[in-house]
């Protein structure tokens, strides 16, 4: 299934993905794959808030994006790796029998999944500001992303999966 029906479908029932993306096979290029995706999806989403912010405070916009790209595209990343390192632990430690790579991947693809939330957000920071709409979106994107991440280290967790 293409990756934007899998998003899709994300949004209705995420435990059902990440079992479908477990049976494909166990591929760190492919959860690296979503990991670094999600990753730049978040970095463009800052770009119409750091525009913002550079105009409003007259400041350079370079060194901000350079500062985010940094940030989301070489750092994120490995502390994702990390979070998903302990919750794999924190899942063993109340019965999980799942493996590390189901745990990389219910992470990894909570990210990407919720990428359209995010992009939302961004442009909500970029074009409205602070306020209550972006405290709401922000708000939506938070829990979205941790119901996808929770119902998918759920299912990972079961030890079905190859």
């Amino acid at each position: 299934m293409a990756i934007s029906h899998n998003i899709l479908a994300t949004y209705r029932r995420p435990g059902t993905v990440v079992r479908r993306l477990l049976q494909l096979g166990q591929r760190e290029d492919r959860a690296l794959a979503y990991l670094m995706a999600g990753c730049v999806l978040v970095f463009v989403s800052q770009l119409p808030a750091l525009s913002r912010q550079a105009h409003l405070d007259g400041v350079e916009l370079n060194p901000l994006l350079g500062g985010a790209l940094l940030a989301w595209v070489f750092m994120a990343p490995l502390l994702f790796y990390v979070l998903a390192g302990i919750s794999h632990m924190v899942a063993r430690l109340i019965g999980g029998k799942g493996n590390w790579y189901g745990a990389r991947l219910a992470l990894f693809w909570a990210l990407l999944a919720s990428a359209p939330l995010i992009l939302l957000y961004g442009l909500v920071a970029g074009f409205v500001g602070p306020g209550p709409a972006l405290t709401v979106t922000g708000a939506l994107w938070v829990v979205a992303f941790l119901w996808f991440w929770l119902a998918g280290l759920r299912e990972a967790e079961k030890g079905t999966a190859p």
